[in-house]
């Protein structure tokens, strides 16, 4: 078996045209060659004359243990102060695996799949986006008419452990990317991303614009030093005759060696300084209570609670230079973050639900061998009157949503028991202007059922021709009772957002200036990239008593910006609460 990896990085001096380069390292060492391990260096060094060079020092670490079936590899790498502007938009370790060997891919226990050949790509028909190809002569017949893109295989970084392939050799043999921690990926524990795609490719990546645009560009002034660990994470090989009829005898293997190296990490063997080992490193523990009501604090549960780089509300799903470390809350909403690196931190959390995002009021210190207790901390999520009617449920995601069978033309792979196979579909965005094509979704308080009543996007209508026009959503509520001098809030949480401008606007949809509009936001290309959610925004919206009445009334959702069909937001939750208390 043979195979190709490289570490690569995309980056631009923000004028000048996207570049890639590989780290191939222009210095070699052995740094340690006994009998028990061996571990051996690829530096490379910039030089201040080569002003068309990444301005990024780099130090590829490979490293094999005696009586490990696989490999590790990590990086050291850094600027120093007074080098040039430079932003940096996907950081990654990549392996190509033999074409003629490798068939079977696996994400998840649900998803796993033979896969297309990447010579079927090259016949298919490009559809929308180059990256998504309808298959129309594969090498394997069963696949005609399926639609292939790499996007269907992401995952959040949560629940990205273990993927890989599985070899059609006798024995088969598993290659898998196993990523023991989180620590050095931006963007939180929900950050989506890549993982492996027909190549055969396997993934790791660690710095990305993936689900979210802009915002997880590494964006590095002029003069701006900076130094970062990635990794290590390990490649896993196994094999067993056994596999010949049953290729998850090596997903369940691999899954087990996963536990281990979650269990063993932080590492003791890399011999990099760099790398701080557990004994460097400091513990915090606490409760995270809720107090919705104001009379009784309920337990977090099943909460993620994470200490990253200090910021605003909610900054750590858009942090991408530092550390972060997350755990997830117990039934009575106990943690524990284990082995943080040294430094000053924010603690942020949030907790399904529950809307909005919860942030410590102090800066939390950790030192080497640290020991912290934090006690009961209360969370007071965003509220300002009695709930009145809600849509969706709070979770960051728009997976309660009626999401549409797909057109017809476009097949996709669909697992069993698998519930991401709803909305990893082609055209789903093309469904909305199938469903209403004339006049906009309507949605009545009290009788329509979000499941089914309310589409997973709120995207433009297609009217022919590639033109594509606004569209505005109507919620229509009763209200027995009006304080017409008092203020209510509109809570409107969104789960992602591309290129959109939401307007708001109550009982009168003509009015020139809506009552709230968002501005445009958003570049995570969620809805084209078969996701459910991108970067979270929560929006918190006064409605002035006058602009209600008795009876019937309507709020107007007006998605105003309309040059493609991916432009759009998903929403995650509304709720219209009473008069402030």
């Amino acid at each position: 078996m043979t195979f190709f990896r490289y570490w690569d990085i995309f980056w631009n001096r923000t004028t000048s045209k996207r570049a890639r380069k590989k780290f191939l390292g222009n210095r070699f060492e052995v740094i340690m060659d006994t009998e028990n391990q061996a571990e051996i260096s690829f530096k490379s060094t910039w030089n201040g004359s080569q002003s068309d060079e990444l301005p990024l020092n780099s130090d590829l670490r490979f490293v094999m243990l005696r009586d490990t079936p696989g490999f590790y590899t990590y990086a050291i790498v850094e600027r120093l102060e007074g080098w040039p502007l430079v932003y940096i938009e996907n950081l990654r370790v990549v392996f190509k695996l033999q074409q003629d060997m490798f068939h079977y891919m696996a994400i998840s226990d649900e998803r796993q799949r033979i896969m297309p050949m990447p010579v079927d790509r090259e016949t298919g028909k490009v559809l929308d986006y180059k990256e998504a190809v309808l298959l129309t002569n594969p090498t394997n017949p069963d696949l005609k008419g399926e639609v292939d893109d790499k996007y269907f295989y992401a995952t959040d970084n949560k629940d990205d452990r273990v993927h890989g392939w599985v070899s059609s050799t006798n024995p088969p043999v598993g290659f898998w990317m196993i990523i023991p921690n989180d620590e050095f990926r931006t963007g939180g524990p929900y950050k989506q991303d890549l993982t492996s795609h027909v190549g055969p490719t396997v993934l790791s990546i660690f710095v990305s614009r993936h689900f979210a645009g802009d915002d997880l560009v590494i964006k590095f002034q002029q003069g701006e030093p900076w130094k970062k660990v990635i990794g290590p994470v390990f490649l896993y090989l196994n094999s067993n005759s056994s596999a010949m009829d049953n290729p998850t005898i090596l997903w369940d293997d691999a899954k087990r060696r996963m536990n281990q190296e979650v269990a063993n990490w932080p590492y003791d063997f890399p011999v990099s300084e760099e790398y701080i080992k557990s004994n460097q490193r400091g513990i915090i523990r606490g409760q995270l209570l809720v107090n919705e009501s104001t009379t009784t604090l309920v337990p977090a549960s099943n909460g993620y609670i994470g200490l990253a780089p200090r910021g605003d509300v909610g900054s750590w799903q858009r942090e991408n230079k530092g550390y972060q470390f997350w755990t997830k809350t117990d039934a009575m909403g106990n943690f524990t973050i284990e082995n943080v690196i040294s430094g000053t931190y924010n603690l942020y959390a949030t907790v399904p639900g529950i809307i909005g995002d919860y942030k410590y009021t102090f800066d939390v210190q950790v030192t080497p061998g640290s020991s912290i207790e934090l006690g009961s901390l209360v969370y007071n999520p965003p509220r300002n009157g009695a709930t009145l009617w809600e849509i969706g449920v709070p979770d960051r995601t728009a997976a309660e949503f009626f999401v549409p069978t797909p057109p017809s033309e476009y097949n996709v792979h669909v697992y069993q028991n698998n519930f991401e196979s709803i909305f990893r579909q082609y055209g789903l965005w093309e469904q909305y202007s199938v469903l209403y094509p004339e006049n906009d979704l309507v949605y009545n308080v009290g009788t329509s059922n979000y499941s089914k009543d309310w589409f997973f996007a709120h995207v433009t209508r297609n009217i022919g021709n590639k033109t594509y026009i606004p569209t505005t959503w109507k919620i229509i509520f009763n209200l027995e009772i009006v304080d017409n001098a008092s203020n209510y809030t509109l809570q409107m949480a969104l789960a992602a957002a591309q290129r959109a401008e939401l307007q708001v606007r109550f009982n009168d949809e003509k009015v020139v200036e809506p009552h709230f509009t968002t501005g445009k936001i958003g570049g995570d290309n969620a809805i084209a990239r078969h996701g459910i959610h991108g970067l979270y925004f929560l929006y918190s919206i006064e409605v002035k008593g006058n602009l209600l009445v008795k009876g019937t009334n309507t709020i107007f959702l007006t998605q105003a910006i309309a040059t493609n069909p991916f432009q759009g937001v998903m929403y995650d939750y509304l709720r219209l609460e009473g008069p402030h208390q």
